[in-house]
Formats: structure tokens, C-alpha cells, sequence
């Protein structure tokens, strides 16, 4: 992999020199392994630990097949689907992948007794299949994790529709966590020129999420002057949440769970900030199995406090279990609850008298659909929208990055450095950097 490293690191190869360089039979990946998959088995969620599960190690380069490209790796990113992936949770993702080998002989080769994960990088096409025109070899891109087949003509209107829709290094196998992925060209797009490789990496994933569940018509359809309730405003994808309401004009009432995330949201310039520790919001009795309404009506109550008596258009949810029914009860009438993810649960408990008597809407929201994930990179390439990017890790280190992210220890993203052999590199535009610098700093109370 060195000659492949050492051309990217150049700078000024030419397209026909990456087409000629030789490409290895095998490369090191971070994988689970379908035998280790019952080794969390009577273990509590939270002490699961992906040191254990994740193994870094060399696999065999799989076959490139039409419309598709090998892309060198400089830098991937570890969003929630690795952890559930590397705690096998909510269950194994070796079934994705045999009911994806079952689909074609193409499919088949996901079907593997390991799954290498990953859903977001940013690198150099090496090799493209037939069929593919637009992105010749040595051309700098990051990836969105809609993996499609398109032969139904379902997903052509919506392609989060498409009943053989995956997600990339999830549901399918050769994922970004890696020094080379095996990708479909209609997942790649433009590398931002002002950003590092890590942070061009970082933002994939969750960015294009936030963009569809809220400001996309498929999700919360934002508009000036909607005030709109962000849960884990400052993290990965509550960060990018905040910036589309501000950008958008609209009004983001940001709950974190500490002062030093609230500094975080204020930095991004939002000014309704909700601690939910120093409030100490107890949605749940301590058992976990009853809720209680006088919380929902207090933390309306907070909400109305900072608005001036206005309640809540657009709720960006994805924590789930632990404040859904808090979700719905805050809602204005005839508003609109978007939710993805669910970290804290998936069996969501709310009264729906509030939801049916006032007309309120549950918009479910997952990924986004190629043009969705092309506006939401267009705006990170434009320095409109920003990653933040809490720490990076090396590839041997990915396994600790897993369980910063499980115990929710991070702030932002958690990058992954593959080929980069080092921090900052990768930007080729320098005026536009400066401005992102700015905003990140700001961000970060510099």
C-alpha cells in the first residue's frame, strides 16, 4: 500500500498514473467476526465492549463488479452503526449479509464470516468498474452510505425507498474502516478541498441524516422562524441539526447534558440552551417502566420559558425510548415529530391522545437519498455547514474509538485515520480553510 500512499501524498499524479498502479490482493480492515457473534450473550448493553469484537487485520480485496470502484481510504469515522455492529446489537449484522448474498452472485460476496464496517471515508478512487464515467482514478471523494440496486422501480421516486436499499458497511460488507473500500460509484461525491482528510471523512453519515430528517420535504421540511427542538444538540448529529436550523433561520431550542456541551451549542450561535442534568428531567421512574407527565409538562413549560410561550414546530429526535413521549408531548398542535436512530431504545411508549387530538405527525427518517447527501456535502464544500470533528484515532486504535462513542464519552465525531499517516493533511484550498478554521475555533471557544 506504501506506492498507493506515497502517490496520493504527491499530490500531482496523474489520473492515468492511478490507473496503472498495481493494486494489492489484500489489505487491513477492521472486522467482526461471524463466530464471535454470540460473545456478548446475557451481558447489559453498556458494558459491551468493542475492544473485544473489533479486530484489525489483513482481508482478501473483493471482486470489482460493474458500476463500482475501489477507493484508497485515508480517513474513516465510527458513527453509531459500528457500535451496534461490534455489540452485535440490535442483532447480528451477519443476516444482512446473507440475505444480501442470496440477492446475485455479486451479492455473494458480501457473505463472508467477517464483516468489514465502516459508513463514512474520504480518499482516491483507484479502479472503477464498467458502466462507471464520472469519477476516474485518482479523483478525491468521500462517500454517502446509501448502498441501491434500482432494478424496482420503487425506489426511483425516493431511493430510501428502494426495497434492496442497504447501508454501506452495515448492511453490506467492505466498509470504510479500512485502507481500501469497495463502494458503488453513486455513493461517491467530491472531497471538500478546504478540509483535512479526517474531517472530510467525519461528517457523511450524520450530516446527510440531520439533512433529511430535517430539512429535506422527505423529513421536517424546515422553514425561517420554525422553532425546533434538538436532542444531543452539540453531538455528531444533533451539531449538524443545530448549524441547518441556524443557516435555515429557523429557531433551535438545544438540549445537552452538560455545561460544557451547552458552550458547544452557544458557540454555534444558538441561544436556547436546555441542561437536561441541571434540570433534572425524570421522564422514567427509576425502574424504567412507567413515565411521568408532570416532567413532559415541566420541560414544556422550559421550552415556552426561552421561546416567549411559543411550543416546538419540528422535534429532531433520535435518543427514542428515554424522551419520545417528551417528544410528543412539547409538539405544537398540528406539528411534527422527525425520528431516526433511537439510541437510548427502540420501543417508543408516548399517550396519543396528544399526538391524535392534536393532529401532530411522526415522520419516521433514515439516511438520505443521493441528491439529499449531495446538497447536505454541497453545503460542507461551500464552508456553510462545518464538521466537528472531537478527536481522531489511528486504525489499530479503533476498537477504543468504538467505546468513546458507545459510552457517549465523545463530542462531534470520532475520526479514523486509515492510509493518512498523520493528522491535517489533505486540503488543497487554503482561502476556504481559513474560513473554516474560524468557524471551528469559534465552535470551540477559541
Amino acid at each position: 500500500m506504501q506506492h498507493i500512499l506515497d502517490a496520493i501524498l504527491a499530490g500531482d499524479t496523474a489520473s492515468e498514473d492511478f490507473a496503472n498502479l498495481q493494486i494489492p490482493e489484500s489489505y487491513r480492515a477492521v472486522t467482526v467476526h461471524k463466530d464471535e457473534a454470540d460473545m456478548f450473550e446475557g451481558i447489559a448493553s453498556k458494558d459491551k465492549d468493542p475492544r473485544q469484537s473489533l479486530h484489525v487485520e489483513e482481508v482478501a480485496l473483493p471482486e470489482l463488479g460493474p458500476g463500482e470502484a475501489y477507493v484508497a481510504v485515508m480517513a474513516s469515522a465510527i458513527n453509531y452503526n459500528t457500535v451496534w455492529t461490534s455489540i452485535f446489537e440490535p442483532v447480528s449484522t451477519f443476516g444482512f449479509l446473507e440475505r444480501y448474498g442470496r440477492l446475485s452472485p455479486l451479492g455473494k460476496r458480501h457473505d463472508l464470516p467477517y464483516h468489514v464496517v465502516g459508513s463514512d471515508l474520504s480518499g482516491v478512487v483507484l479502479k472503477t468498474g464498467p458502466g462507471v464515467t464520472k469519477w476516474p482514478p485518482g479523483t478525491e471523494v468521500v462517500a454517502h452510505c446509501l448502498s441501491v440496486e434500482l432494478e424496482s422501480p420503487d425506489g426511483h421516486n425516493d431511493t430510501m425507498l428502494d426495497p434492496e436499499q442497504r447501508i454501506w458497511g452495515f448492511e453490506t460488507n467492505f466498509g470504510g474502516l479500512a485502507h481500501i473500500a469497495l463502494i458503488k460509484a453513486n455513493q461517491l461525491m467530491p472531497k471538500p478541498a478546504h478540509l483535512t482528510w479526517e474531517e472530510a471523512a467525519s461528517p457523511g453519515l450524520v450530516n446527510c441524516t440531520a439533512y433529511r430528517q430535517l430539512v429535506s420535504k422527505n423529513g421536517g421540511d424546515l422553514k425561517q422562524g420554525d422553532n425546533v427542538l434538538i436532542w444531543g444538540a452539540s453531538g455528531g448529529l444533533g451539531g449538524f441539526a443545530t448549524q441547518y436550523a441556524l443557516n435555515g433561520g429557523a429557531n433551535p431550542v438545544c438540549v445537552v447534558s452538560n455545561e460544557e456541551k451547552a458552550a458547544i451549542a452557544r458557540s454555534m450561535g444558538a441561544e436556547m440552551i436546555i441542561n437536561r442534568s441541571a434540570e433534572d428531567y425524570r421522564f422514567w421512574n427509576e425502574e424504567g417502566t412507567q413515565q411521568d407527565p408532570r416532567e413532559w409538562k415541566r420541560f414544556g413549560a422550559k421550552i415556552r420559558e426561552l421561546t416567549g410561550g411559543e411550543d416546538i414546530d419540528i422535534v429532531f429526535e433520535h435518543p427514542g425510548r428515554e424522551t419520545f413521549g417528551a417528544s410528543v408531548y412539547v409538539t405544537r398542535k398540528g406539528g411534527t415529530i422527525t425520528t431516526c436512530a433511537s439510541t437510548s431504545g427502540y420501543m417508543h411508549e408516548y399517550d396519543n391522545r396528544y399526538l391524535w387530538m392534536n393532529l401532530k405527525k411522526i415522520i419516521s427518517s433514515h439516511f438520505a437519498n443521493y441528491r439529499e447527501s449531495w446538497e447536505a456535502n454541497r453545503l460542507i464544500a461551500k464552508a456553510k455547514i462545518h464538521p466537528t470533528l472531537s478527536r481522531t484515532y489511528t486504525l489499530d486504535q479503533v476498537g477504543q474509538a468504538a467505546l468513546d462513542v458507545h459510552h457517549n464519552t465523545h463530542q462531534g465525531k470520532v475520526g479514523v485515520l486509515c492510509l493518512a499517516p498523520e493528522e491535517g493533511l489533505g486540503v488543497r484550498n487554503h482561502e476556504l480553510r481559513a474560513q473554516h478554521e474560524s468557524a471551528i475555533n469559534r465552535f470551540r471557544g477559541v
